[in-house]
C-alpha cells in the first residue's frame, strides 16, 4: 500500500475519494466529518520540497472548517512552532481584509510525525485553548448572546485545536477505530478485521499496484530519499555519540599520561592507539 502521506499528495485531491479522509477525521474527531473541497492555496503543492506554507494538506469541510494535515518523517525539533505557524497562516489566509473577526475559521491541525516530538508517555495528544482565572480558576465561558450570535458554545470552540499522533510510539495493538489508521500509518497495511470508517474505501484506492508507472518510479524515489534520510541520521547520531566517547577518552589518556602511566597500559585502558595518547598535550 502508499503510505498515506503520499496519498494525500496524490490521491485524495480527488473528490471522489474525499471518503478516505473523510473516515480518517471522523474516526480522529468522533464525529462526522464531510469535506467539501480542498482548496488551492500555498499549503497544497504538488511535491514536498515545493511547500511555501509548510503544510501538507489543507481542506475545508461543509461548516467551514479547516483541517491542515501535516505528516513528518524527520526528526525537527522545532516543529511545534511549525505547527503555529501553519495554523496562524491558515486563518489569515481565510479573513478577507475588512471582515469581521468573527469570521475566523475554526482550524484543525492534525500531525501525524514518525519521531519522537517532545516527552510523553502517551501516542495521541489533543490540545485546546481554555481559560481560567489566575485568582478563583474559574472558566471563561462564553455569555449568552455570544453563544446565540456566533453559534458556539466555548472559547475553545473559537480558537484552533491540535492533534499530534506519535505513530513510532503506538504499540501495534488496535483498540480502537482510530488506532486501526495509526496502524495503518505506521504499518502501511490495513488489516481485513479493521473496520474504522474509511479504511474500506482506503485499502482499493491507495493500493500501490494501482499506479501509473510513473506514478510507481515516483513513489519508489520518494522512499528511497526517506530511506537514506533516515541513515544519514542514524549515522550522524553514531557520529556524534563517538565524538563524544572518544573525547572522554581522551580526557581519561590525558589524565593517566600526566600521572605517567606508561603508553602502552593507558592504550589497552582506553582503547586509543599509541600515536594518539602521544598527540595529548
Amino acid at each position: 500500500m502508499i503510505g498515506f502521506d503520499r496519498a494525500m499528495k496524490r490521491l485524495l485531491r480527488n473528490k471522489a475519494n474525499f471518503s478516505v479522509l473523510e473516515g480518517f477525521l471522523t474516526e480522529l474527531l468522533q464525529r462526522d466529518i464531510k469535506i467539501l473541497r480542498i482548496p488551492e492555496s500555498e499549503g497544497n503543492q504538488a511535491y514536498i520540497n515545493d511547500k511555501f506554507n509548510r503544510v501538507d494538506l489543507l481542506a475545508e469541510d461543509e461548516t467551514g472548517e479547516i483541517f491542515i494535515i501535516e505528516v513528518q518523517n524527520q526528526d525537527e525539533y522545532d516543529y511545534l512552532h511549525r505547527m503555529a505557524y501553519g495554523v496562524s497562516k491558515a486563518i489569515i489566509e481565510y479573513l478577507n481584509l475588512g471582515q469581521p473577526y468573527s469570521e475566523i475559521k475554526k482550524v484543525y491541525s492534525v500531525n501525524i510525525v514518525y519521531f519522537d516530538l517532545g516527552q510523553g508517555d502517551d501516542y495521541i495528544y489533543h490540545g485546546v485553548t481554555d481559560f481560567y482565572g489566575i485568582h478563583k480558576n474559574d472558566k471563561l465561558l462564553l455569555s449568552e448572546k455570544q453563544k446565540i450570535e456566533f453559534g458556539t458554545l466555548e472559547p475553545k470552540d473559537i480558537f484552533p485545536e491540535y492533534y499530534v499522533l506519535k505513530v513510532n510510539s503506538f504499540d501495534d495493538v488496535a483498540k480502537d477505530s482510530l488506532d486501526e489508521w495509526i496502524y495503518y500509518f505506521k504499518n502501511n497495511e490495513i488489516k481485513d478485521s479493521f473496520k474504522a470508517k474509511g479504511l474500506e474505501q482506503a485499502k482499493e484506492i491507495l493500493k500501490y499496484d494501482q499506479l501509473p508507472e510513473g506514478e510507481k518510479s515516483t513513489y519508489r524515489k520518494y522512499m528511497e530519499d526517506l530511506t537514506y534520510k533516515a541513515s544519514m541520521n542514524q549515522s550522524l547520531k553514531i557520529t556524534e555519540k563517538y565524538m563524544i566517547r572518544k573525547e572522554a577518552k581522551e580526557e581519561i589518556a590525558k589524565k593517566l599520561k600526566d600521572k605517567g602511566l606508561p603508553i602502552n597500559d593507558i592504550s589497552e585502558i582506553t582503547g586509543l592507539t599509541k600515536e594518539e595518547i602521544e598527540s595529548l598535550n
